[in-house]
């Protein structure tokens, strides 16, 4: 469905405090800046996912487990549309002492409404390394997250080395050209 004005891969996100769209930018740089067109959720409409095959999806956790205010403000029109045939790679902002009872649980939340419409999810990450609680973003067998696991309040350092390793696992994954 790529046309030759879009990138092959689009990013999502929706960011309060910019961290989210800090991670996500440093994601593009890493895959590619001509490889990934990169949107706020609160400036593009959601709609426009549907015409990648490859998508990106940033989510932050806010408080006791909640939804970020622009993810929460376009969650039901996420009901209306088929993701089906579209692989979707997701990555999730949270902050594994100040909330380990909720550690990333939007990005759980997400991924099971993706996964609802019809989506291949792909980018699975390790929890091993990271001292939390509980999360909605565990696998069944709770030895991976649905996605990247970012805390920037806690263990930013770690960052661009998890999003580099992330990026190659998740290129892999969309069986994308290298």
């Amino acid at each position: 469905m790529n046309t030759p004005n879009r990138a092959p891969i689009a990013l999502f996100y929706g960011s309060s405090t910019c961290y989210t769209e800090m991670a996500g930018e440093k994601i593009r740089q890493e895959i590619g800046e001509t490889d990934v067109d990169i949107f706020n959720i609160a400036d593009e409409p959601i709609a426009t996912a549907l015409y990648y095959d490859y998508l990106i999806m940033g989510i932050p956790t806010w408080d006791y487990g909640e939804l970020q205010e622009d993810w929460e403000e376009i969650w039901d029109e996420l009901d209306d549309l088929d993701f089906s045939g579209k692989k979707i790679a997701l990555y999730g902002l949270g902050d594994q002492v100040g909330y380990p009872e909720w550690f990333l649980d939007a990005m759980g939340f997400l991924y099971h409404k993706m996964k609802k419409q019809g989506a291949t999810l792909v980018g699975l990450w390790p929890n091993k390394g990271y001292d939390f609680e509980t999360s909605q973003a565990l696998t069944e067998d709770k030895q991976f997250f649905v996605g990247l696991a970012l805390d920037e309040e806690n263990e930013f350092v770690l960052t661009e080395q998890r999003i580099e390793k992330w990026c190659e696992q998740i290129l892999n994954e969309f069986n994308f050209p290298q």
